[in-house]
């Protein structure tokens, strides 16, 4: 994730001051309609580096659309990633309404990290180079009319629960993700591409992708999905909660994020050229056709691999194994 740089911040008044602590109602005999926190703020996290910086004049124009939900906005402040979660959980034990990430899945991804699990409402304005998981739940597109629709969604107290994957590592260490976990080759060319310091941009994951196919080979891999054990040699290996990653490869098309499961792709070994064939059709998910390729469906997933690094919404998450869990109704979603 870009550093979250130049954001101001700003805390109306309104009941019980800026950033005070609110009590919270409890959850309604309706459920997920009846609003679970009565506090009057809502808190955004945005990243100005999203979309390469096409979407920097777009945050005047979110509060304003926010403002249909009758609160005070608050905007917060982060200078990386590590801070810009803890900006978020720190807006969720004050109470905050709902959090509101303004960028691509990597900036959905530090909010979720607070948000996950909670009464807390979760809007996302898409601005992103990738708005996967936007596109996955239905979020409208166009960054304004998302900010709309989560005004008008806390306004009213509609919500929708969308599911969610928790990783957990072998030291006990967790993480949410909303989209795709990526543990085969494209998890080695982000991992290679975070080491580059040149090129600068894009070509930068370019080169790490020609670098990557230059020693490309098959790994050896163990998953275990829901108990059941595979074992197998692949480059391309992945797990959804979502059906697309990258900004709209979609390589696992039948995923669906409230049904409760992850769904598991992983190919035979494709070589260099089979490979390079294999990709351009990630776009349309018409390579789940291929007879090389696999997906499965479960509720949790253990994947192993020596020497690859997971990589989750484009973040890094840590070497491999690591334990996948499928959390149905994990996020209260606005929109």
């Amino acid at each position: 994730m870009h550093s979250l740089l130049d954001i101001a911040i700003e805390t109306p008044r309104g009941r019980g001051g800026a950033g005070g602590r609110v009590p919270c109602a409890g959850v309604g005999r309706r459920g997920i309609r009846s609003s679970a926190v009565t506090s009057d703020f809502i808190a955004v996290l945005a990243n100005p580096s999203a979309g390469r910086g096409r979407y920097r004049g777009l945050l005047p124009g979110v509060v304003q659309a926010l403002g249909v939900a009758g609160r005070p906005v608050r905007l917060l402040t982060a200078a990386d990633g590590a801070q810009a979660e803890t900006a978020c959980h720190d807006a969720v034990g004050e109470g905050a309404a709902a959090v509101v990430a303004v960028g691509g899945d990597g900036t959905v991804h530090r909010a979720l990290q607070a948000v996950a699990g909670t009464a807390t409402g979760f809007g996302v304005v898409p601005a992103g180079t990738g708005n996967d998981f936007a596109s996955a739940v239905g979020v409208p597109l166009a960054p304004l009319r998302a900010a709309e629709a989560i005004g008008l969604a806390l306004r009213d107290g509609r919500a929708h629960r969308v599911d969610l994957a928790r990783t957990e590592n072998d030291q006990g260490g967790s993480r949410w993700f909303c989209a795709v976990l990526a543990a085969g080759f494209d998890a080695l060319v982000n991992e290679r591409a975070n080491r580059m310091r040149l090129p600068r941009g894009p070509r930068r994951y370019d080169l790490a992708i020609l670098l990557e196919l230059a020693r490309l080979r098959a790994r050896e891999y163990v998953l275990h999905a829901d108990g059941v054990e595979h074992r197998f040699a692949a480059e391309i290996v992945a797990v959804g909660n979502c059906p697309s990653y990258g900004g709209g490869m979609r390589i696992l098309p039948g995923a669906d994020p409230t049904d409760g499961l992850l769904d598991v792709i992983f190919a035979a070994p494709l070589g260099r050229a089979h490979l390079t064939r294999l990709k351009p059709r990630l776009r349309h998910g018409t390579h789940v056709s291929d007879a090389r390729v696999t997906v499965l469906r479960a509720r949790r997933v253990r994947i192993q691999a020596e020497g690859i690094i997971g990589y989750a919404d484009g973040e890094r998450l840590g070497a491999l194994p690591l334990e996948v869990a499928c959390v149905p109704g994990a996020v209260r979603l606005l929109r």
